[in-house]
């Protein structure tokens, strides 16, 4: 039999086990062990305690982190400066009240000063028939993608048999006397497009460029333009305007006229009153003709239309010269309806074209100019992206030209350059434009005092 001792050992179990073995299974914590060690009992646990030995283990962290965080705020790449309105003004109106326009009784215009913007508009813009006004989108779209130089005939174009059958048609405006086989240039096409309004010419350049027996391909090609131009309530439906579905407003044509008056090889032509053409048996004469050579108007284009679904439908350009420039006025009326006997709309191309000249008269005396900022005037800021605001001035005289009452949008910007973080004072920086457009009014901005790189405060402190 084991002896007795042996048994108690046992029963005891681990919690009989020497301290020195438990203490090598199990350690004891940090503070316990250091009490036993110095035979010193532990300090008691406290939040006190807690709290300090958190802060002994934590701020070394924080504090490298901090560092961290001020070191990269400090070398992060800072934001490129630009150049801003801030609080000046965004906007210039001429001086007098709002110019009287002597529209018409009914249907709609448009017209506007090319880099200054709208002067008006004059009834409801919904879509009407064109008539040949279309004809404008048929020459934009052949010479945007056939491009023309200036006084350049480009190439050969062949008539084919369809385009002299529908020479021989009386029922619409054409190009009599034309033979299969005869070969015009790109140039001469254009002029019989445009100066008698030939139907059959538009669509045989639709079917030279599409390279197709169907119009069709070619006439995607106009509504797809007319998308690219914003001309929203605009459809083609043929490249002459004879269909009655090619609609269009007032405003969409003046969106054309702007861009088509762009071709240095369309202005020449659309301001001819009569052209003589190499193989045709007589000159053309330009159904636009009395408005051109209207004296005191200088009205160079664009294109009349007429039909009894549309009436009288006119897109015209006037000149006058403004501080030694000349300017370009655009307008369109359209809807134009004579009360009465009307053939094939001939009464109402003459109503729309007395109509537009009273227009074009009463917006070429008042067109002006004015001075809408003066030299050294603060025009905006250069902005450093931090929160720093440097002012920015006029290099000289900004003049607007307009009517009365017409209000023009001021912009600025850095003109296309960077600007750099520290620039001396005086440097040119940016340009201030009045109105819109590749014709707008500008002036060089430059900074009125230093412009220099954003303090370490700035630095430290930005988000983002």
């Amino acid at each position: 039999m084991p002896p007795a001792s042996t048994g108690a050992t046992s029963e005891a179990g681990p919690a009989a086990m020497p301290e020195s073995e438990r203490t090598k299974q199990e350690p004891l914590p940090p503070l316990d062990l250091l009490a036993k060690l110095t035979n010193t009992p532990p300090p008691p646990e406290t939040t006190l305690r807690t709290v300090v030995r958190r802060f002994k283990i934590w701020t070394p962290l924080a504090v490298l982190l901090a560092i961290i965080f001020v070191v990269v705020q400090a070398v992060r790449p800072l934001p490129n400066p630009t150049v801003v309105l801030g609080d000046a003004k965004s906007s210039f109106v001429f001086e007098g009240g709002k110019l009287s326009i002597p529209w018409p009784e009914h249907g709609q215009a448009a017209v506007k000063v090319v880099g200054s913007g709208d002067v008006g508009t004059f009834g409801e813009q919904k879509p009407v028939p064109t008539a040949s006004v279309a004809k404008i989108m048929t020459a934009y779209v052949i010479l945007k993608e056939h491009p023309l130089k200036k006084d350049e005939k480009g190439p050969q174009i062949e008539v084919d048999d369809k385009a002299v059958t529908e020479g021989g048609s009386r029922d619409e405006s054409r190009i009599k006397g034309l033979q299969a086989g005869q070969k015009f240039s790109q140039q001469d096409m254009v002029k019989m497009l445009m100066i008698p309004s030939g139907n059959n010419i538009a669509r045989l350049l639709a079917r030279w460029d599409a390279q197709s027996a169907n119009e069709g391909a070619f006439v995607k090609k106009m509504n797809d333009a007319a998308k690219d131009l914003g001309m929203k309530n605009t459809t083609y439906t043929d490249p002459s305007g004879l269909d009655p579905k090619t609609v269009s407003t007032a405003v969409d044509q003046l969106k054309l006229a702007e861009a088509v008056m762009k071709f240095d090889a369309f202005r020449p032509i659309v301001a001819m009153p009569n052209a003589e053409i190499p193989g045709l048996p007589e000159r053309i004469y330009n159904n636009n003709g009395n408005l051109l050579l209207e004296p005191g108007l200088s009205i160079k284009g664009i294109k009349t239309g007429s039909s009894t679904a549309a009436g009288g439908t006119l897109s015209w350009a006037a000149y006058k010269t403004v501080d030694g420039k000349d300017r370009l006025i655009l307008g369109t009326m359209m809807d134009q309806h004579f009360k009465g006997l009307d053939p094939d709309g001939s009464n109402s191309l003459t109503m729309v074209k007395n109509n537009s000249q009273k227009v074009i008269a009463t917006v070429r005396t008042a067109l002006t100019s004015a001075t809408a900022v003066k030299k050294g005037q603060v025009v905006g800021y250069v902005d450093d992206g931090l929160g720093g605001l440097t002012p920015v001035v006029a290099t000289k005289d900004l003049k607007a030209v307009g009517v009365s009452g017409q209000k023009l949008k001021l912009s600025i910007g850095d003109g296309g350059k960077t600007v750099a973080h520290e620039v001396k004072a005086g440097t040119t920086v940016g340009v201030l434009t009045v109105g819109s457009g590749q014709r707008a009014q500008k002036v060089p901005v430059a900074l009125q005092k230093d412009l220099v790189e954003p303090s370490f405060g700035a630095k430290l402190t930005r988000i983002g």
